[in-house]
């Protein structure tokens, strides 16, 4: 397991690398090129400043989080062809500089998707919040603008403004757009860049939609087991495989997060790991809460107990934390909850490991 963090460069993130460096057992970096425009060439020149700078500071620059996917791919477009031309560009970049895992998502329109930024939980911190029945009876318009309004002045992974200007039109293209076509198109994009994937190193991961049900309609389909199982066979190879999220996947108590994490680390498809925690309310009704939280409704020690007993190797990051300490920064990106996160998944992996070895002596 390589223990990592999310960092999104000098000029979007306040968190410095000789912070991230100084968490115990911190050894990778993830990130990547943020002022691109979705669906162009990552410039090799670029890709390898930013891994000068986490080198610079004892850290490696391994995985890549997220080369995202242009709207055009998604929703099956003539115009496909060329972005996937530009994506295949960009991981012979990538691969040039290093880097062997590639993170993605394939939702419509939004990416992960929450009601609240901020919600106080009882120990006085805060963490991002989801409510189903607030979404219900919100426009998809509004809900950006609410986005904006509790973002602290960050602009948020997957809600960046050129992703969202043409709201009202992207809803009508997806208007004849349903599951199955969605599969479709993956299909088409995996079978575009598979082969140079293979070519390159690069295992492409792909990430589960947040949360995984339909959001305003839209469909999708990285939500469950079986449609997990159903995407690493649309195009049969090790590249293909995925990046499992226990808070993603977990919002929904159907599916069983130690058995997938388990199931799919050992037929090696899964190639990223992110895991944290969360506490269901209800159906549809949802706080991320800290790794370690006795009220929470995902088990962090059955997880990573998989993980270990499949023989994971990847990459592991504890995703999103809550803030604490009065720490202002991005919403779920502050440093302190992140870093207790890392090393309490570190601590649970250490003590799994040394009981699978019968050592339980000092050391």
């Amino acid at each position: 397991m390589l223990m990592s963090f999310r960092w999104y460069g000098n000029k979007l993130d306040k968190i410095p690398l000789k912070y991230i460096r100084q968490i115990p057992g911190m050894k990778n970096v993830v990130s990547a090129i943020y002022h691109i425009p979705v669906g162009e060439v990552w410039p090799y020149e670029d890709i390898l400043e930013i891994k000068n700078q986490i080198e610079a500071a004892g850290l490696t620059f391994k995985t890549v989080e997220s080369v995202n996917v242009h709207e055009d791919i998604k929703l099956g477009l003539a115009t496909r062809d060329r972005y996937i031309e530009n994506y295949c560009i960009t991981l012979k970049n990538l691969a040039k500089a290093g880097v062997d895992v590639v993170c993605y998502n394939f939702m419509p329109v939004f990416d992960w998707t929450r009601t609240e930024l901020a919600k106080e939980l009882p120990d006085g911190s805060t963490a991002l919040f989801y409510d189903e029945n607030i979404i219900r009876n919100l426009e998809p318009s509004k809900m950006v603008e609410e986005m904006e309004k509790g973002s602290n002045g960050f602009e948020l992974p997957g809600w960046e403004k050129s992703r969202l200007a043409s709201l009202k039109q992207s809803f009508e293209l997806y208007r004849d757009i349903d599951e199955e076509k969605l599969f479709a198109n993956l299909k088409y994009f995996l079978e575009g860049i598979i082969p140079t994937a293979e070519e390159c190193g690069i295992k492409m991961a792909i990430h589960p939609d947040d949360p995984p049900w339909s959001v305003f309609g839209l469909p999708r389909i990285v939500t469950c087991k079986e449609n997990l199982e159903r995407i690493v066979k649309l195009v049969d190879s090790p590249s293909n495989g995925l990046a499992l999220c226990s808070g993603s996947l977990g919002a929904n108590p159907n599916n069983n997060i130690p058995e997938i994490f388990g199931h799919f680390a050992q037929i090696g498809r899964l190639h990223f790991a992110h895991v944290r925690n969360i506490k269901i309310y209800e159906p549809g009704v949802f706080s991320e809460v800290a790794h370690k939280d006795d009220t929470s409704s995902l088990d962090m020690y059955a997880i990573m107990k998989a993980l270990h007993d499949a023989g994971f190797t990847g990459p592991l990051r504890p995703d999103h934390g809550r803030m604490v300490w009065g720490e202002e920064g991005m919403p779920g990106y502050g440093l302190y909850d992140r870093a207790m996160g890392a090393v309490y998944l570190y601590g649970l992996w250490d003590a799994i490991d040394r009981c699978s070895k019968g050592s339980f002596s000092a050391k």
